[in-house]
């Protein structure tokens, strides 16, 4: 008994200080998850790598028999340097080598899809994962605490050394340093942007948000570098504006690889890097699982949606206006480009064959314009999957069910998204459209035509996704492989000269290229046709589904 009041009235032992994890209990976990990163993105990050690294070694051929000469080389270095709008497009020639020329033509380009890429993988195993509940859950486990966003950025890691390798492997015969230098530029851009997306992913509560900010930030790099490059010549001796040096895509212009490269541009990227990947694990290590520095302000007391296409709309209106504002300043700088790229190509038959295969066989300026509203097209049809998967989101998130919880039937949920997936593809053409009046000066008929006529191939790439969705929703987000061989064909297959069969695998290459072809009706109903039927499988499988909850 003694013992057993001395036990109970022992003076209790002061509850032990909390300890400060160490780094690498704040890291467990981090292997299985990148493991499971990689298994989700198994379609993304490979389509998506071989879109830009196909693009940028395809080049080289396509140079050297539109400009096997060097006095042809030498010539196009030339009048680049006399043409601002084309260097604010592509930027500055260096040198007048193959090499320096396939970084010039596809150097910017292909570090935004790099960009692009890396900012897409980083929020969707951070802030997705958070919006979804799931790292709830999964920090629940035997998990640090700076685990998912390591694997994260170890995950678009492992997708820029694959386009770095594959791009310095390429090139290697057009010089080993140029090649080295071109893909580690790549590789540096997307890990700029990929640590960029992951300090946004920590002071929004919406993935949808940080998407949108991060891309913001990509385009100010775009429009910081061209208008640097508008106002200077740097590959005539001059130096680059500051303009382009505040602009990660400037500073992989200003590596000029295969023109002398500057190595120490490499710095640049590494501190950006490390700078903001220190950044984003400080605010990861302050902040709540689920929360965010930049809460969403709450909504009025009393709702003002009228319905499910309200509600639709509310979502998707920041990424509407977004996207609308990208289409009309391309077209305004397209049509700009026109006199000065037919000019460019006027001498070149080759150039002028490409030209052809991608926008037919017209008068040179409206050939010009033709390809460039296809090359429009192919984007828009990235909008429109990513409107349409807008649904996939809301289902696996939660937020669906409360919706479908009220009596607001699945295929007017459905509906209110769709409208503005496929409505807003039609504003973008239009938008687009103007942008060309604008910038050209052209009738106002004949581009809007061309831009409509784009449209049915557009709703035939949605429509593939509305089917992949309704029929299959864990395959939801092939619909970016889907888009992304589309994409290839049409940018990389009229380089390529490859045969039109391959061209007809996608819809885009059954319609008729305008302005100055003719138009032809029966591809464009047939391609509607097409549309309508993919998007009512893919509605009559979601309304016998079961929804996930």
């Amino acid at each position: 008994m003694s013992g057993v009041a001395d036990t109970a009235t022992a003076a209790p032992r002061p509850a032990a200080r909390p300890t400060r994890p160490g780094g690498h209990r704040q890291l467990a976990g981090t292997a299985t998850l990148l493991r499971f990163a990689l298994r989700r993105d198994r379609v993304l990050i490979p389509v998506w790598v071989a879109v830009n690294s196909l693009m940028v070694l395809s080049m080289p051929n396509t140079l050297k028999s539109l400009y096997g000469t060097a006095a042809q080389r030498a010539d196009l270095m030339h009048q680049m340097a006399a043409n601002s709008s084309l260097r604010a497009l592509v930027g500055p020639v260096f040198d007048d080598s193959v090499g320096a020329l396939t970084a010039w033509r596809v150097g910017v380009y292909a570090g935004a899809l790099a960009a692009v890429t890396s900012l897409l993988v980083v929020v969707r195993h951070t802030r997705d994962e958070e919006e979804s509940g799931r790292q709830e859950m999964v920090a629940s486990g035997m998990v640090g605490r700076r685990a998912s966003l390591t694997a994260a950025l170890l995950a678009a890691a492992v997708a820029n050394a694959a386009l770095a390798l594959l791009v310095t492997a390429g090139l290697a015969g057009q010089g080993t340093a140029g090649a080295l230098a071109f893909g580690l530029g790549l590789g540096a851009v997307g890990m700029v942007f990929a640590t960029m997306a992951a300090i946004v992913a920590q002071l929004t509560e919406s993935a949808r948000l940080a998407r949108g900010l991060t891309a913001g930030v990509l385009g100010a790099a775009f429009v910081l570098r061209a208008a640097g490059d508008s106002a200077t010549n740097a590959g005539a001796g001059g130096g680059s504006s500051v303009l382009t040096w505040l602009s990660p895509l400037g500073w992989l212009e200003n590596l000029r690889a295969f023109a002398g490269e500057r190595w120490w541009v490499l710095a640049l990227f590494a501190a950006a890097i490390l700078l903001q990947g220190a950044a984003a694990y400080l605010l990861a290590g302050r902040r709540d699982v689920g929360m965010s520095f930049l809460p969403t302000r709450p909504g009025p007391a009393a709702g003002r949606l009228t319905g499910a296409g309200a509600l639709a709309w509310r979502l998707q209106r920041g990424s509407v206006l977004g996207w609308s504002i990208g289409f009309f300043l391309a077209g305004v700088v397209y049509g700009g480009l026109t006199d000065g790229a037919a000019d460019l190509v006027k001498g070149n038959e080759k150039a002028r064959e490409i030209f052809e295969r991608m926008g037919g066989h017209s008068a040179l300026a409206d050939t010009f314009l033709a390809s460039m509203i296809g090359m429009l097209g192919l984007v828009a049809a990235l909008y429109v999957v990513a409107s349409v998967l807008r649904l996939h989101g809301e289902e696996t998130s939660g937020r669906a069910e409360p919706v479908l919880a009220n009596p607001v039937a699945r295929l007017r949920w459905a509906g209110g998204h769709l409208a503005i997936a496929f409505g807003g593809s039609v504003l973008l053409m239009l938008l687009a459209g103007l942008g060309f009046i604008v910038g050209y000066g052209a009738k106002a008929g004949p581009i809007l035509g061309a831009c409509l006529a784009q449209l049915p191939a557009v709703w035939v790439v949605g429509g593939l996704a509305v089917l992949l969705y309704g029929l299959a929703p864990r395959a939801a987000t092939a619909a970016w492989g889907v888009a992304g061989a589309v994409l290839l064909i049409g940018w990389v297959g009229p380089a390529l000269d490859v045969p039109q069969l391959v061209l007809d695998l996608s819809p885009f290459g059954h319609l008729p290229k305008l302005p100055g072809g003719e138009m032809a009706w029966g591809p464009v109903l047939t391609l509607t046709g097409l549309a309508a039927a993919l998007v009512a499988g893919g509605l009559v499988g979601l309304r016998r589904r079961d929804m996930t909850t």
